[in-house]
């Protein structure tokens, strides 16, 4: 795996990383000489994340963590200090798909559990990261929102208000530590070749090729795209990147947006005639 980035002797902690976009990135930092911090509430899945770090000569410590309980992610930080010394990097990204409902439909508990695993967790990860980045002079988190987050999405009202959520969390808390050297990002994924595109397509491959051409560019996003762009903002050449939402999602969002566009101007040319 080559790496324009050089993060020797930096430390990363990346949630959800057993698989997806997290395992990618996670791999992606390793190869930039990165140390890692790996955190999932799947174990296995962590450990074998760790595993393909390990392979390539990184040091990693893989931990078992339900980041929507502050204790665990106090415990997960307190690791990473005791093993590596603190965090330079925080990659928030652990999230759920929600059960498809209408809004009127959406339980109560699940709405609740979409909000705490996308956003409780990233604010508690945060509330908790920040002070550690500090005593270092500085560092840069990214948190994972999703083209959810800068549109509605039918059948997926909780997931997508956590989504929106995600952006307003991350522009607040990067203008409250912008001038103390903190910088935080969102990266804002389409449909992306992961677990959760097959589970949400039904798991069949004319399903996923059914989500492809939704996408303006024809296809599926693969993990390793989106792991790039995270690196990209914590590096020193994003040093000008503050609260800013990167969309990655194949022109998927921008195409639903000209969609809608065409379909008003379509509407009123025909009122006018």
């Amino acid at each position: 795996m080559t790496t324009v980035h050089d993060f020797s002797g930096k430390v990363a902690f990346v949630t959800g990383a057993g698989g997806g976009i997290g395992r990618a990135t996670a791999m992606a930092f390793a190869a930039a000489g990165a140390n890692l911090v790996l955190v999932d509430i799947d174990a296995e899945a962590n450990e074998a994340t760790a595993k393909g770090v390990r392979d390539i000569g990184g040091d990693v410590v893989a931990l078992r963590c339900d980041l929507t309980v502050e204790a665990d992610v106090k415990a997960a930080l307190r690791e990473a200090e005791q093993r590596f010394g603190g965090i330079d990097f925080a990659f928030n990204n652990a999230g759920k798909y929600q059960n498809l409902a209408s809004t009127a439909d959406i339980t109560e508990e699940e709405w609740r559990r979409i909000l705490d695993i996308n956003v409780t967790s990233i604010f508690l990860c945060m509330r908790n990261q920040i002070p550690m980045m500090l005593a270092r002079g500085g560092g840069a988190i990214v948190n994972t929102s999703s083209g959810a987050g800068v549109m509605g999405i039918k059948g997926a009202a909780a997931y997508a208000a956590a989504k929106h959520a995600v952006i307003g969390l991350t522009r607040s808390a990067a203008l409250d530590f912008a001038s103390a050297g903190i910088r935080i990002n969102a990266v804002c994924p389409g449909i992306i070749k992961t677990n959760m595109a097959v589970e949400v397509s039904g798991g069949t491959e004319d399903g996923l090729a059914r989500m492809a051409a939704e996408e303006p560019i024809g296809r599926l996003g693969m993990p390793e795209e989106i792991a790039s762009a995270v690196l990209w903002l914590c590096s020193s050449t994003a040093g000008f990147a503050i609260g800013h939402a990167l969309v990655m999602d194949g022109g998927h969002t921008i195409g639903a947006i000209t969609s809608q566009g065409d379909a008003l101007a379509r509407t009123i040319l025909a009122a006018r005639r």
